[in-house]
């Protein structure tokens, strides 16, 4: 996987989590469910590059 790419989706995995972490902290289930949303479309992104890689080899 391209390094900067995998990068990219580690930080909006991250960004996916402290937002779902502030929803719970502060009762916003809206802020929870987006973050949980973020995180669920940044491992789907890490799951296609690592498709992509393992086909190259």
């Amino acid at each position: 996987m391209a390094t900067g790419k995998k990068a990219k989706n580690v930080g909006k995995e991250m960004k996916g989590k402290v937002k779902e972490t502030t929803g719970k902290a502060v009762g916003n289930e809206s802020m929870e469910m987006k973050g949980k949303a973020e995180q669920a479309a940044a491992d789907a992104k890490q799951a296609g590059q690592k498709a992509k890689d393992t086909m190259k080899h």
